[in-house]
C-alpha cells in the first residue's frame, strides 16, 4: 500500500505543474458561497474564505500590510495569527475585496459592503452586495488571488446545492437566486467535476501503470536468481 501512495504522489507530482515561489495555489482552495437574502430581495450575500493561511499571509504583504520578510527567498510562508487581526479590519483588505469580488444584477453592479470577521482565517468574510432592485440571476464575478498567480481556483456554492468554479480565465459564473430560468452554463459546477475526476483517474492509471511496471520487473528478478 505504501508502494502505491507513494506511485500516486509521484504521478501527482508529474501532473501538477511546480507554483513560483511566494504563492502557493496547489493547496486547499479559497472558497465563496452565494446566498440570497430572504428578508431583503434586492441583498446578495457573499461569503469569502481563504484556502490557506499561508495565502492569507501572501496577500497581506502584496497590499503592503505585512512586511516582505513574512516570505522566505525559498517560498516558505510563515502564517501569525496576528496576520488575520492585521489584515481583517484594513480599508486596504476591504477594497481589495470589493475590487476582485463583484456582482451585477441585470447588467447593472451592486454595491457592496463588506462585514468585519472576528476570526478571518477559520471562517472568512461577508460582503453584502445591495442591488438596484429585486435579484432573479445575478453575475458574481471572483478574481481574489489570481492576481498573485492564476493558478489559484475558488470552489463555489450557491443555492439548491449549486456548484461552480472560479479561475483566472472563468472570472464569473451566473447564479439563479429567485425566481429566473438557469442561466446557459448553469452546469459549469458538473463541468468542473468532471475534470477534476478526470484529473484524479489520470493519476490513479498512472500509478496503476507503475505498480504493474513494478511487479513485473519483479517477477523477472525472482525468475532471473
Amino acid at each position: 500500500m505504501s508502494i502505491v501512495l507513494a506511485l500516486v504522489a509521484l504521478a501527482a507530482t508529474v501532473l501538477v505543474p511546480a507554483a513560483p515561489a511566494g504563492a502557493h495555489p496547489f493547496g486547499d482552495p479559497q472558497t465563496v458561497a452565494i446566498a440570497a437574502d430572504t428578508a431583503r430581495p434586492a441583498v446578495v450575500h457573499v461569503r469569502w474564505k481563504v484556502g490557506g493561511a499561508d495565502d492569507l499571509t501572501l496577500l497581506g504583504v502584496a497590499l503592503g500590510l505585512l512586511p516582505q520578510d513574512r516570505v522566505m527567498l525559498d517560498g516558505a510562508v510563515f502564517f501569525q495569527d496576528a496576520d488575520a487581526a492585521t489584515i481583517g479590519p484594513s480599508g486596504a483588505f476591504t477594497a481589495y475585496l470589493l475590487k476582485q469580488i463583484t456582482v451585477d444584477s441585470g447588467g447593472r453592479a451592486c454595491a457592496g459592503t463588506v462585514t468585519p470577521s472576528s476570526d478571518l482565517a477559520r471562517t472568512g468574510v461577508t460582503i453584502d452586495y445591495t442591488c438596484p432592485g429585486p435579484v432573479g440571476t445575478v453575475a458574481v464575478a471572483v478574481r481574489t488571488l489570481t492576481d498573485l498567480n492564476p493558478a489559484y481556483r475558488t470552489m463555489a456554492s450557491g443555492p439548491g446545492g449549486a456548484r461552480a468554479v472560479y479561475t483566472a480565465d472563468q472570472p464569473a459564473h451566473d447564479w439563479v437566486l429567485g425566481d429566473a430560468p438557469p442561466p446557459a452554463g448553469a452546469d459549469l459546477g458538473r463541468s468542473a467535476a468532471v475534470q477534476i475526476a478526470a484529473v484524479l483517474g489520470g493519476v490513479l492509471l498512472v500509478a496503476v501503470g507503475a505498480l504493474a511496471l513494478f511487479r513485473r520487473f519483479g517477477r523477472r528478478r525472482r525468475v532471473a536468481g
